[in-house]
C-alpha cells in the first residue's frame, strides 16, 4: 500500500459515500471547519542572536455525517510567516534559533469514517492521538500539525476491552512538504489493547515503526501502563505508571535494547492540582530511546531542549501545580493555568542537564476565542545545552 493508494481510496469512497447518501434519499450533515492561531514566538538562547516569529495557521474545510454512522471529511492547513527573520527548518539563517513553524499549504485531511456498536473505522489521512501522546500524537503545538495517511480500525472485545489497530503508510510531520523530512514513508503497524479492571486502568502498546526514509527513526516498541485515582478525604489522587522497551525493527534503528520508566502521581483539591512524577530514558553506546511519532513537547520541557534523548540518556523530575480560576468574560469558560518545575540529568544520574521552569495561562474569551500567554525557561548546567527563554503569546479562534 502506498500514501497515493491511501489517499485515492479516502476520496473515492468520500465519492461513492456521498452519492450513495443522494441516491438513498438519506440526509448529508455538514459542518465548516476554520480553526485559526495567531502567535508570536520569542526564542533568547546563549550562543545566538535574538529571534523572533510571527505566524497565522489557518485550517479549512468541512465534515459530514450521512446514514448508519458514516461520516467524512476534508481539510487543508496552511501557514503564513508575518516575520521572516528566523530559522524555520527550511530555510535557515546564521545566528538565528530555530522556530519550527515553516510556511507552507498542503492537504492536513482527507478521510472516510464509520462508527457503529460494532467498533470503528477510518481511513485515510488523519489524526491520531494515542492515549497521552507519549507514542503517538499530532504535535499540536506547532502550527503545521502532524498527520498520518493510515487506516484505523477499533472494536470492543468486552464492555471493559477494547482494542485498536493503525496501519501507517506515511507520516506528514511537522516541517512541510518543503522540507526533506517533512514526511516518513512508512510501512508501520500499531497495536494497542486497553482494559478497565478493578485495580485501575491497563493499557499495553505495540509499536512497530518501519521509516524506509529514515531508519534511524524506526524500531520496535513495547509498552505497559497502569492508572488509577482514588477519592480521599485529601481530595482526589491519580496515579500513573509507563513502562517500555525498545529495540530494532526490520535492521533499523536502535542496536541496543533500551528502556522508558514514568512514574506520576497527584492531588487535586478545591481546583488545584499538585503533581509529582519522573521519567527515565535509557541510553545505551550513545543511542537513546526515541518516540519519533509523539507529541514530544509536551512531555521533557517547553523549552523543547530534550526533543531527542541524550547519549547518556535521560532523568526527568518533575513537580507541577495547575488549576483553573474564574471567567473573565461574561459567558467564557474559566481561566486556567500551570506552572512545572523539571530537574535534568542523565539516566544514571551521574550528570546534571541543568532545569526549567514552564508556566502557560489560557483565557477564554467566548466560545470562539481564547487568549494564551506560556513561557519557558532552561538553566543549562556547564557544559551542557545553552540556556534558553521562550515566551509564547496567542490568540486561538475556532467556528
Amino acid at each position: 500500500m502506498t500514501i497515493r493508494s491511501v489517499l485515492l481510496s479516502a476520496a473515492c469512497l468520500v465519492a461513492s459515500a456521498t452519492a450513495y447518501a443522494d441516491e438513498a434519499n438519506t440526509s448529508i450533515d455538514a459542518d465548516p471547519i476554520l480553526d485559526m492561531r495567531l502567535r508570536a514566538e520569542q526564542v533568547n538562547q546563549d550562543g545566538l542572536d535574538d529571534t523572533t516569529a510571527l505566524t497565522l495557521r489557518a485550517r479549512f474545510g468541512v465534515q459530514a455525517s450521512f446514514g448508519e454512522g458514516w461520516s467524512a471529511l476534508v481539510e487543508g492547513e496552511g501557514v503564513v510567516a508575518l516575520s521572516d527573520d528566523y530559522s524555520d527548518t527550511i530555510d535557515n539563517i546564521p545566528g538565528k534559533a530555530v522556530i519550527a513553524d515553516p510556511e507552507t499549504l498542503e492537504l492536513n485531511r482527507l478521510q472516510i469514517g464509520w462508527k457503529g456498536d460494532a467498533g470503528s473505522a477510518t481511513i485515510g489521512r488523519q489524526r491520531i492521538i494515542l492515549d497521552n501522546a507519549r507514542f503517538i500524537g499530532n504535535v499540536g503545538f506547532r502550527q503545521n500539525e502532524q498527520t498520518f495517511d493510515a487506516i484505523r480500525l477499533g472494536t470492543k472485545l468486552h464492555d471493559t476491552v477494547e482494542v485498536d489497530y493503525v496501519y501507517i503508510d506515511g507520516v506528514r510531520r511537522i516541517f512541510g512538504d518543503d522540507s526533506p523530512m517533512g514526511e516518513f514513508e512508512s510501512d508501520s503497524h500499531v497495536v494497542r489493547l486497553g482494559a478497565e479492571t478493578p485495580f485501575g486502568k491497563v493499557t499495553g502498546t505495540a509499536l512497530l515503526l518501519d521509516f524506509s526514509n529514515a531508519p534511524s527513526a524506526s524500531s520496535q516498541t513495547y509498552a505497559a501502563t497502569w492508572s488509577n485515582t482514588w477519592t480521599t478525604s485529601l481530595g482526589e489522587v491519580s496515579g500513573r505508571v509507563e513502562l517500555g522497551q525498545q529495540s530494532d525493527y526490520q535492521d533499523a534503528g536502535p542496536q541496543n535494547n533500551l528502556g522508558y520508566q514514568s512514574a506520576q502521581i497527584s492531588l487535586g483539591r478545591d481546583g488545584v492540582t499538585a503533581t509529582l512524577g519522573v521519567d527515565v530514558l535509557d541510553a545505551v553506546a550513545g543511542q537513546g530511546f526515541s518516540t519519533p511519532l509523539a507529541t514530544l513537547h509536551a512531555f521533557q520541557g517547553w523549552a523543547d531542549v530534550f526533543l531527542a534523548t541524550p547519549g547518556t540518556g535521560l532523568r526527568d523530575l518533575r513537580a507541577g501545580l495547575k488549576g483553573k480560576g474564574k471567567a473573565l468574560f461574561e459567558n467564557a469558560k474559566p481561566l486556567s493555568w500551570a506552572v512545572i518545575y523539571h530537574d535534568f540529568e542523565s539516566d544514571n544520574g551521574a550528570v546534571s542537564f541543568g532545569n526549567e521552569l514552564d508556566a502557560v495561562l489560557r483565557i477564554p474569551v467566548n466560545d470562539r476565542f481564547s487568549v494564551e500567554a506560556k513561557g519557558a525557561v532552561f538553566d543549562g548546567a556547564s557544559g551542557g545545552p545553552a540556556d534558553r527563554t521562550k515566551i509564547w503569546l496567542a490568540l486561538n479562534a475556532r467556528f
